[in-house]
């Protein structure tokens, strides 16, 4: 899929089914890198998970290790348009309560533009 820069406070990722979801995770890791460096902005960022059936305990890593290094930044993380397969893996494992989810990509947006 793609990372798409929306602005230059905000970075969507539209992901997919491995090994697309690692690619896009490793490319939102160089963009934080970029940030803790200080050649750019922490960005706030949109997980969309519309075409992702199924999130493995890798995917889950890889998710929480972008929450921590962004809210360490300054950086704000949400993730929207989660199917019900994978919202059932989300509840089970915990995670409906550490990320903040939406049900379509205008209003994750939304929610980062409305938030001081």
């Amino acid at each position: 899929m793609s990372l798409n820069e929306w602005s230059e406070e905000i970075v969507i990722a539209e992901t997919g089914e491995e090994p697309a979801f690692s690619e896009d995770m490793s490319g939102l890791m160089s963009i934080v890198d970029d940030a803790e460096r200080g050649d750019r902005e922490m960005p706030d960022v949109v997980v969309n998970l519309s075409e992702v059936e199924y999130l493995n305990s890798s995917n889950i890593a890889q998710l929480l290790r972008l929450r921590k290094r962004l809210g360490a930044g300054g950086g704000k993380l949400r993730i929207c348009s989660v199917g019900s397969q994978v919202w059932g893996v989300i509840l089970v494992t915990g995670l409906d309560k550490l990320f903040e989810f939406h049900n379509d990509l205008a209003t994750a947006i939304a929610s980062l533009q409305l938030e001081p």
